[in-house]
């Protein structure tokens, strides 16, 4: 069950709450020299000034789209079935498992080829071995079922919108289909598209072949294909969408991906936190030191700058000089850099940027950053506190990486570079901060308290077994 709180007794808590919180951060303002209250220099980024120092709503039933027991049901089976992957041999829980966080644990995903689970995953052995590292960091799913995520990826290269027929702008253009039902639906449409992370290379199968090619519908039709000639997962799509009418003719994979979308959206729901808790009305929810955190947090820290809402993001998108390491995205040194935004948008000022993640369960989804960089919450967080500084003095061993010595050779050339890293650091648009030690410990307590306490175990929301009768282990 999810707490909601009389509407008018939150309310009067509510106020009496921000007006504590403003009269701490004007105690706090007083009492600081921090170069984060100093004038802001010309083209940098500035905070948002509206609602600054508001607490979030709490979340509630209706921020997610209602459940569909069928629908979770498929979806959760063929998030764990590796049909769906060219060579039958990863799913989307490789990368994503329930049993890792909805992550992997590892700083760069590895996934076409690779073998195992987690930080034991490797990089597979002989011809099937993994071409590559995956070139960014596998995102935790938790909330991404709700209606405040209208942006996927970490350069949000998928977009909710009203300007494409489909209500979506993605990469795949015109040839994206309708009919999806959310944005986290929509992203379960790409990763079998990529050779590196589930179709495979050219040669391998005909979904590869696809893939390589960029024929994305080709991909989607032989995969929807795969999954109707099985007569267990035919019936329950048929149940899932009775709108069919029973022709399989009329199956596509939108349905396959709104299936996984809708088991996401409540397997990985996490909004009973101490944090959700307190702003719910119990004022004991949090420790003291949680409670001084997120003031900090609203003040001093200038976290909620980009960290704000009901998730902790604006879904915006900020140069933050993150290392960047791994095999990048073709641009850059060698290729191997990673403009970020700047590659979905063609805006070279979105160079380096990237989405705003959000904060929920953040101390049990590392690694962290667009490339994992960071091995522990505490390194970015201080990265956030003097971003050159981080940067410059990047201790590579952080990085969680499964060593293979052709990928290893290049995991680090662009960091090591004194070009490129000279470039990145100059597209930092955050100014340093000081925190006081009290003042970061509580930032950290503050942070633990946005763990949903149900999210650290989620084996019930794996299955047995599949209908493709795939084993769903390595």
């Amino acid at each position: 069950m999810h707490n909601n709180l009389n509407k008018e007794g939150y309310m009067l808590k509510k106020r009496a709450f921000n007006k504590r919180l403003l009269t701490g951060s004007i105690i706090a303002a007083s009492l600081a020299v921090s170069p984060a209250f100093s004038a802001p220099q010309k083209n940098k980024w500035q905070a948002p000034q509206k609602n600054k120092w508001q607490m979030p709503d709490p979340v509630t039933d209706a921020d997610y789209p209602p459940r569909n027991i069928a629908k979770d049901e498929l979806g959760k089976l063929l998030y764990y079935d590796k049909i769906l992957s060219g060579n039958k041999n990863n799913s989307c829980a490789s990368c994503h498992h329930a049993l890792t966080d909805t992550g992997d644990g590892l700083s760069l995903p590895v996934g076409e080829g690779a073998q195992g689970l987690g930080i034991t995953r490797n990089t597979g052995t002989g011809e099937n071995a993994v071409h590559e590292r995956v070139p960014r960091n596998a995102p935790h799913v938790f909330n991404l079922g709700s209606y405040e995520f209208t942006t996927m990826f970490h350069d949000g290269r998928l977009q909710k919108s009203d300007l494409h027929p489909t209500g979506y702008m993605t990469p795949a253009g015109d040839d994206f289909l309708p009919g999806l039902d959310t944005p986290v639906a929509a992203q379960a449409m790409f990763p079998v598209t990529s050779p590196t992370e589930m179709a495979g290379q050219a040669g391998e199968n005909e979904v590869a072949n696809a893939a390589v090619a960029g024929n994305v519908r080709e991909v989607w039709r032989l995969l929807t294909k795969r999954v109707t000639d099985i007569p267990e997962y035919l019936t329950l799509l048929f149940n899932a969408y009775p709108e069919l009418n029973s022709d399989v003719n009329h199956i596509n994979f939108a349905h396959i991906a709104n299936a996984i979308g809708a088991y996401e959206a409540t397997a990985f729901r996490a909004d009973n936190s101490p944090f959700d808790n307190y702003i719910r009305g119990d004022w004991s929810a949090m420790s003291p030191k949680a409670e001084q955190g997120f003031t900090v947090f609203n003040t001093s820290g200038q976290c909620v700058s980009c960290h704000s809402g009901k998730f902790q993001t604006d879904e915006q998108f900020y140069a933050l000089g993150v290392p960047q390491i791994g095999p990048g995205k073709g641009v850059g040194l060698n290729g191997h850099d990673d403009f970020g935004r700047e590659l979905a948008s063609g805006d070279p000022a979105d160079r380096y940027r990237f989405r705003t993640p959000s904060l929920r369960n953040v101390a049990i989804t590392g690694p962290w950053g667009h490339d994992g960089a960071f091995n522990t919450l505490e390194a970015v967080v201080r990265h956030h506190m003097n971003a050159v500084s981080s940067l410059n003095n990047y201790d590579d061993q952080q990085a969680v990486l499964p060593s293979r010595s052709d990928l290893d050779a290049i995991d680090f050339q662009v960091h090591n570079d004194s070009g490129s890293r000279t470039a990145l650091a100059n597209s930092i648009e955050i100014d340093p901060i000081q925190l006081s030690d009290q003042e970061f410990t509580n930032l950290m307590a503050f942070l633990h308290a946005l763990t949903d306490p149900a999210s650290v175990d989620l084996r019930a929301t794996v299955p047995s077994k599949v209908p493709s009768g795939l084993p769903l282990w390595d």
